[in-house]
């Protein structure tokens, strides 16, 4: 008989798992149909999992790695814009996906959210340090960070409860949260396209060769004007 504990066998019950939720969102995962579904006996689900949970939080992991799919490279982009990018496809994942997500933020345990583990907040945390380095937050990273995570969460779970995407509130949601965290650096993209002030702004060093300390600032000044 082939043996049924092999990676191939887990990423099947991951799947099969994966197809359940998208099924019944909402619904509690019953391991039992979760083997059924993959063909395979309970001793086997327990074998890669453990327990329950364990396959609960190796299904969170397969959504986060899904919706960071999702998300475009930002790299030498203006970091306002990543993080319209960040929440766009945060916010499409959830409404295409409610069962994954659901799971992966819909049912807070308290304590169990490590934003220095959990990717999409390290990736918004990056975006949010660049431009700060820049100059461009009126608040500070962390704050930043939680404002928009907080409502781009909310603006997700909003649009599945209801079951009725709205990409217009998501989109003023998103430049009302950017904005509070932003200030008038907020305005330097129009229509997602960087203007080429902000992206020479994003693309300035902390302090150019040849310049002093204070004449970065004041060219850094002058880019947030234009």
């Amino acid at each position: 008989m082939a043996d049924s504990r092999t990676p191939d066998t887990r990423t099947r019950l991951l799947e099969a798992a994966a197809g359940l939720l998208a099924a019944r969102p909402g619904e509690d995962l019953s391991m039992r149909a979760v083997c059924e579904a993959a063909g395979v006996k309970m001793p086997t689900l327990h074998h890669f999992f453990g327990t329950k949970d364990g396959l609960l939080e190796a299904l969170a992991a397969l959504g986060v790695d899904r919706l960071m799919a999702g998300v475009p490279p930002h790299a030498d982009q203006d970091p306002l814009q990543g993080i319209r990018e960040l929440w766009d496809a945060h916010v499409a994942f959830g409404v295409a996906n409610p069962g994954f997500y659901a799971l992966m933020y819909g049912q807070p345990v308290p304590g169990s959210l490590d934003p220095a583990e959990d990717r999409p907040t390290r990736a918004l945390t990056e975006l949010a340090r660049q431009a700060d380095r820049q100059g461009r937050l009126v608040v500070g990273v962390e704050q930043a960070v939680a404002q928009v995570m907080a409502a781009s969460i909310g603006v997700t779970l909003r649009q599945i409860v209801l079951d009725a995407p709205d990409p217009e509130l998501s989109a003023s949601a998103r430049e009302a949260t950017i904005a509070a965290v932003a200030g008038d650096a907020a305005e330097v993209v129009h229509g997602g396209t960087p203007s080429e002030a902000s992206r020479l702004l994003a693309a300035l060093p902390e302090v150019p060769e040849g310049f002093t300390p204070a004449e970065a600032a004041l060219l850094r000044q002058w880019l947030k004007a234009l």
